[in-house]
């Protein structure tokens, strides 16, 4: 097993660790405010654009798609060439394509542009995690570090439609693109001086074939998943993810091969990352199948503008800052598996409040339960993600943040597929019994199929009809909630006993305590050599 020294025997960081931590954070709240940003702009650039119906679905999905698909190669790239390296190149390639994105005068040029924001968005990730982990050698510095690294995605998916709506209120559409330039080239200019250069002195080439099968693997599940959740179960979504597990097995069974693979399987005989990632994964499982519905919910059930839908999830956003913030203080005096299982506790908790809200009057109970969620989770995220980075060797760190944030896409496209499938199962069920008989069929049908339609169509009817509907569809939507809120609090407290059990050895940091024999327990142990920072200055 892979033992660490007390925090107190690693070299502290100082005050260039911390300042680079905020350039690396800023990049962070960028990256995850392009997943948003764009979809306030969507009526503004179809007016401007005219894209067809798939192109509009190109134009939202690829750069998520890309990302998912290139984050394990991305990892593994910074491990040969080195992290800053590739961060910087990165955060290059977004400048330029964010610019692309922003003036792009036709569909085509639009996706192709997102889709070199996916590739260069991939990069940030692993990179600015890696570096985390070779910068902050003190465990619990470290932990502080990541909580930062996790609270920096909070903000920027909260304050990425705000943003986005301001820049749409007095510019084009293209401008939410622009709010990337000016971080990037911060990023560029500060750092050169602030980030250190890591890199495994050891590793070999890279290998193409094995990259091309991880995206192919990826992006085939990925996409089915998404299919599930946009249209069912059908060939559409079932072909997809059956390719991407057939190449997903031979892409494993190639790494199993490879003198220098590109993920090294033996990171997952370590009981602190698999653990970690298993916990890891299932808790944003459980989350993403209930959040899908609350954006829903404020908007189509209680009536909320976009702004003020946006509006009333801030305070979920701080409950994740205050939650990773308070996770490190807290992990000095309880075992991470205690504070990580007791935060899923604290989420189911809050996931058992969604399922008592009622249909027009909910919203009261629905910002508690989004801040009680996001409390519970965010120590979850944060332990959850030093625990995987620290059991890693810091040559293979880029990797394992690769795979962590993997295996976080594939959590929340998987909760969204088969929590929300649920979820619109129930709502087509319940709906079917409620809608009046007077409804005209077409309307009956569209009301069948989503909420969304079913608003739609009740503005096409007389007032008291069209209020029935409305009425009769948005019960059917909390229905649906309830459901889907219920089965997320069950695997929530499954989950809580799962990592308290696997990770019940793991320390701060990623390490496991050694099951010698008492008389022998006081003894100073010698970091392993494994886990010494592997530096090269570019």
């Amino acid at each position: 097993m892979l033992q660490q020294n007390e925090s107190t025997a690693q070299p502290r960081a100082g005050r260039r660790e911390w300042i680079g931590l905020a350039v690396l954070a800023l990049a962070c709240v960028l990256y995850a405010m392009d997943l948003t940003v764009l979809h306030l702009a969507v009526p503004r650039l179809s007016a401007d654009l005219e894209p067809s119906s798939s192109q509009l679905l190109w134009i939202i999905d690829i750069y998520g798609f890309l990302v998912a698909g290139s984050l394990i190669t991305m990892g593994t790239l910074g491990d040969r060439i080195g992290r800053r390296r590739l961060l910087l190149i990165g955060a290059g390639a977004f400048g330029a394509a964010s610019l692309l994105a922003a003036f792009s005068t036709s569909a085509e040029m639009l996706i192709a542009s997102r889709a070199v924001l996916g590739i260069a968005g991939a990069t940030l990730a692993p990179s600015t995690l890696s570096l985390i982990r070779n910068m902050f050698l003190d465990d619990h510095q470290r932990t502080v570090a990541i909580g930062v690294w996790i609270t920096s995605f909070s903000v920027g998916g909260a304050i990425g439609p705000l943003f986005g709506g301001l820049m749409l209120e007095f510019f084009w559409w293209g401008s939410v693109f622009l709010l990337a330039v000016p971080v990037m080239a911060v990023l560029l200019a500060l750092g050169p001086s602030l980030l250190p250069e890591f890199k495994d002195p050891d590793a070999g080439r890279l290998d193409i074939v094995s990259a091309a099968m991880s995206l192919v693997a990826v992006l085939g599940v990925i996409y089915g998943l998404k299919q599930i959740a946009e249209h069912g179960f059908g060939p559409s979504a079932t072909v997809p993810i059956l390719a991407g597990l057939v190449v997903g097995l031979a892409f494993v069974h190639r790494q199993s091969r490879q003198a220098n693979p590109l993920i090294d399987l033996k990171l997952f005989k370590l009981p602190a990352f698999s653990g970690s990632l298993a916990t890891f994964s299932l808790a944003i499982f459980a989350m993403f199948g209930s959040f899908m519905f609350i954006a829903q919910y404020l908007q189509l059930v209680l009536g909320l503008t976009p702004l003020q839908a946006g509006l009333w999830t801030l305070p979920q956003s701080v409950g994740f800052v205050a939650g990773s913030m308070f996770a490190p203080q807290i992990v000095r005096r309880v075992r991470p598996a205690l504070v990580m299982g007791g935060g899923l506790l604290l989420a189911a908790t809050g996931l058992g409040m969604l399922t008592q809200i009622e249909a027009g009057s909910g919203l009261p109970i629905l910002v508690s339960a989004s801040i009680i969620i996001a409390l519970g989770l965010a120590p979850v995220f944060t332990l959850g993600t030093d625990l995987i980075i620290g059991s890693a060797p810091p040559e293979r760190a880029g990797a394992a943040s690769g795979i962590s944030e993997t295996s976080a896409e594939f959590g929340g496209a998987l909760g969204i597929a088969v929590l929300g499938s649920i979820g619109v199962a129930v709502y087509r069920s319940d709906v079917v019994d409620a809608v009046p008989a007077e409804i005209p069929a077409a309307a009956a049908d569209a009301a069948h199929d989503t909420l969304g339609g079913a608003v739609a169509v009740a503005g096409q009817l007389p007032e008291q009809l069209g209020g029935a509907l409305v009425d009769a569809a948005q019960v059917a939507f909390t229905n649906g909630l309830h459901l889907t809120a219920g089965i997320g609090a069950v695997i929530s407290i499954a989950i809580a006993a799962l990592a308290t059990h696997l990770l019940r050895n793991a320390r701060p940091g990623g390490g496991v305590e050694e099951q010698a024999p008492e008389a022998h327990a006081s003894e100073p142990t010698a970091a392993d050599p494994v886990l010494q920072p592997v530096a090269a200055e570019a």
